[in-house]
């Protein structure tokens, strides 16, 4: 039996029978356009050999469409009605045995997942999007690449690069993972209730090796976090305290770097970061 997809107006059967009223908090605009989840699952290149995570599934549109491809799923979703309807919901939808397994749980507090998932597929809200990624990229090593559907803005900054506009501290830290890029915009009309901002794909592969430890990650977020807390700071004053006591101090430490005390922390790539923070601590 193939695995069907849901329709809009069982979406919304399902919302009414769980009493489920989608809320702007958890982000739950249900994605009813089976094409759009189609799509999702296209872009991120999922087939019937790959282990994927799904972060927040809802009533499992997105889901569905992972699921006929063969592919084995893990749902980490934090809603208990929804967490708790969905394995339902795939098997009358011929999901065979075994295919799909739901953590009900907050994805921000989740450091076990079955299976070692090698892709992370998922439909995040503005709110704890890039904390969500972040923890999943930290959390499980495992992961190789994936695809997030976000508002526009949130997909902009994770993918932009030095220099542009809206770069900043999400940008530097997901780059510490791998590489990132806009992989198409979404309708507003595909979601239930529709939204009133822009959502994009973010597609993203991930490094085979490190880019550094896990202390040197720490200490190159860190820093991160000081350059960003005031834009257009001079890193010579945003990172004093952090790198050296004073402005003289974080000067001298950012020449050894081979980075101008002068510049801003928008100028600088992730590479930049992590020789700042290696000389920092040597």
């Amino acid at each position: 039996m193939p695995v069907t997809l849901l329709g809009a107006t069982e979406i919304r059967r399902l919302a009414a029978e769980l009493d489920v009223t989608p809320t702007k908090k958890l982000g739950q605009n249900f994605v009813v356009d089976a094409n759009s989840v189609r799509r999702i699952v296209q872009v991120a290149g999922v087939t019937a050999s790959d282990r994927v995570v799904e972060i927040g599934p809802g009533l499992g549109s997105l889901t569905l469409a992972i699921l006929e491809t063969g592919a084995t799923v893990t749902a980490v979703e934090i809603d208990h009605r929804l967490a708790a309807r969905l394995a339902e919901t795939a098997a009358a939808h011929g999901v065979p045995d075994g295919a799909l397994t739901v953590v009900d749980a907050d994805a921000l507090r989740v450091m076990e997942l079955p299976g070692d998932p090698e892709v992370l597929v998922a439909n995040l809200p503005y709110n704890v999007s890039v904390p969500v990624l972040l923890h999943f990229l930290e959390t499980f090593p495992a992961l190789q690449r994936g695809v997030v559907m976000v508002q526009a803005e949130v997909g902009e900054r994770m993918a932009a690069g030095p220099g542009s506009k809206i770069y900043g501290a999400p940008s530097v830290k997901a780059a510490w993972y791998g590489s990132w890029r806009l992989a198409g915009n979404v309708s507003r009309q595909v979601f239930w209730p529709v939204p009133n901002v822009d959502s994009v794909l973010v597609a993203f592969t991930l490094d085979s090796d490190p880019r550094g430890t896990e202390e040197e990650r720490r200490r190159t977020f860190a820093i991160v976090d000081a350059a960003f807390q005031q834009r257009r700071k001079m890193l010579r004053q945003a990172l004093a305290g952090v790198v050296g006591t004073t402005a003289a101090e974080a000067s001298a430490l950012l020449e050894s770097a081979g980075v101008a005390p002068t510049a801003r922390g928008e100028e600088l790539g992730v590479e930049d970061y992590l020789r700042i923070a290696r000389i920092s601590v040597s």
